[in-house]
């Protein structure tokens, strides 16, 4: 299987927890079942029962949660490669909702596939839970953003992490991303106000540090953008040996000077 045709998961997984051939092949073949889900709607709401798994194989989707007064707290955007829903493997009532932010591929993944795969297949169990931690190292670190880090760090903190994320699954081109996320989004995920977000962006810019345009972000200077946002990578846990190309550390090895 060629790089450039991996299953976003399996992309993943080589930088995080690598399986063997015949552990791959068996991932993918749990993956046969692809639905698709167009932008802002709800792929799983509070409440549901699943009897899947979801693996978003293209475009961006929101965990998130509404108050009784109909206010949205986005809690994750989650990227090509996440099963952005395992814990409904043993949780059997979600307890938030879902969306796609974008157009979206997603495979289903039955739940008796995937308790036979991982029953069957120790190795391919520890490398999902590894994931499922990873999840909730990234969950703590936004809650630490919206508790502690001025808006100006927050967004610098959560342009980083897209970046590092999405370069991953192979879907960074040298320093430039996509970002689809509006201001109310980015708002709803940050504990900020649109006002807060348009003032931010518009700093992010003047100081050379990106330029968003037409749904992509360019990030200009690395390091700057990674003092911004107070950055450490560690809460990734991506393997050193296995850095994504062209990263070193959790960062572009070209934005390093």
């Amino acid at each position: 299987m060629s790089s450039t045709n991996k299953n976003p998961l399996i992309r993943k997984l080589d930088h995080l927890f690598p399986l063997g051939g015949d552990e791959l092949q068996i991932l993918e073949s749990a993956c046969s079942r692809v639905v698709q889900f167009r932008a802002d709607q709800d792929i799983v709401c509070d409440g549901d029962r699943p009897k899947a798994c979801n693996l978003l194989l293209e475009g961006f989707v929101c965990r998130y949660k509404l108050t009784a007064e109909g206010k949205r707290q986005i809690m994750s955007f989650q990227f090509p490669g996440d099963i952005f829903d395992a814990q409904s493997l043993i949780l059997e009532e979600m307890d938030h909702s879902i969306s796609a932010i974008t157009p979206c591929k997603v495979a289903l993944i039955p739940h008796e596939t995937m308790l036979e795969i991982t029953e069957t297949y120790p190795r391919i169990a520890r490398a999902l839970w590894k994931d499922t931690l990873v999840d909730a190292a990234v969950f703590r670190e936004w809650m630490t953003s919206i508790g502690r880090r001025s808006s100006y760090q927050r967004i610098a903190h959560l342009m980083c992490e897209v970046l590092v994320r999405l370069d991953v699954v192979g879907l960074a081109h040298g320093h430039t991303i996509e970002w689809p996320f509006t201001q109310t989004e980015i708002g709803d995920a940050l504990g900020l106000s649109n006002v807060h977000v348009n003032r931010t962006l518009q700093q992010l810019r003047k100081a050379g540090l990106i330029t968003l345009a037409n749904s992509s972000l360019a990030i200009h200077h690395w390091d700057g953008l990674k003092d911004a946002g107070q950055f450490d990578g560690r809460y990734l846990h991506l393997r050193p040996a296995r850095s994504p190309a062209g990263m070193e550390g959790g960062a572009p090895q070209q934005m390093q000077a």
